[in-house]
């Protein structure tokens, strides 16, 4: 089975990072430091490193273990390799002592293609998706011991699916009869068997099956959290890009970066212009694959990247 990841606005993102004038300014002999947040398979990693001065750092966090073993074959004294989640980066760096960082959002094609990850509703396998297999409930277990109630919170909330009650409910009528569903398959039927109705080419798990990858490993709850972290981190000047994959993710994304652009001033104050207090962060653009990358690699299509740099001056 190909497991090859295609790492998604490659150049893009490297560019992103790379030209900021932050970056750009330092001579090849300054220690930069950089973050790459989800580091799966090094796609981005390698190719920023690739730009980077000999006595740069990088620092790559992953929550998956097979991540961080591919990590670890990587022969580069820049690369600092950390098994946990981008949302505890402030645990790793000093507040303004970082040049850059990256995240790259969702799920890496190597986790979908491997059946025994339990990512996956077209291949059979234990129904796991767990990012860190070390931790944590299964999604099995989960639907074991969920009420009918949380279950549909999950389903509706993460998923944004419009049968979440009634796949909620056939979930928990299995459990109740001992077949609760513990198979990727099993449970891709059973949501089958209820949705009825479908956009044009999308599987009728899909929501659902992102819905309980995202509540297992907490996605939102580590990217709210990452980019608090990743604000505070960031030398002014220096650039966050951002390559998310769907709405939930890009409206926190965009909503953190529009937050964090403007300053309120209080109605009625009189404030001259050059009095104004600067905002911390400045948005740089949004950008989409191409034509030609959606075509040679389909996962990318609904992919967006956001880039802000924080502003010369701003403290975090």
């Amino acid at each position: 089975m190909n497991t090859t990841h295609r790492p998604v606005l490659l150049a893009e993102a490297v560019t992103a990072l790379i030209s900021g004038p932050l970056i750009t300014s330092h001579s090849t002999t300054e220690n930069l430091i950089l973050i790459d947040g989800t580091f799966g398979r090094g796609g981005h990693t390698k190719a920023l490193l690739a730009q980077l001065p000999s006595s740069a750092k990088m620092i790559a966090f992953d929550k998956d273990l097979d991540a961080i073993a591919v990590a670890q074959q990587i022969n580069d004294q820049r690369l600092h390799i950390v098994h946990d989640s981008f949302a505890q980066m402030d645990q790793y760096a000093e507040p303004g002592s970082v040049d850059g960082i990256l995240l790259d959002l969702g799920i890496s094609s190597p986790q979908v293609d491997e059946a025994h990850r339990g990512f996956s509703f077209r291949r059979e396998g234990p129904l796991d998706m767990r990012m860190n297999t070390d931790q944590g409930l299964t999604a099995a277990q989960w639907l074991e011991q969920a009420s009918p109630e949380e279950i549909t919170h999950v389903i509706k909330t993460y998923g944004e699916e419009r049968f979440a009650f009634q796949i909620a409910k056939a979930i928990v009528a299995k459990r109740e009869a001992g077949l609760a569903p513990k198979t990727t398959l099993e449970l891709a039927t059973l949501v089958a068997s209820v949705v009825r109705t479908r956009e044009a080419g999308q599987d009728p798990a899909t929501r659902t099956f992102q819905a309980l990858r995202i509540f297992i490993n907490r996605e939102l709850e580590d990217l709210e959290r990452g980019l608090k972290a990743a604000l505070t981190l960031l030398k002014p000047g220096a650039r966050l890009a951002v390559i998310s994959f769907h709405s939930l993710e890009d409206r926190i994304v965009k909503q953190f970066l529009q937050t964090h652009s403007k300053v309120e001033i209080p109605r009625g104050l009189p404030v001259r212009d050059r009095d104004l207090p600067q905002s911390e962060l400045a948005i740089i653009g949004r950008i989409k694959p191409s034509t030609d990358e959606v075509r040679e690699n389909p996962r990318a299509r609904s992919a967006i990247m956001r880039v802000a740099e924080k502003r010369l001056g701003a403290t975090a």
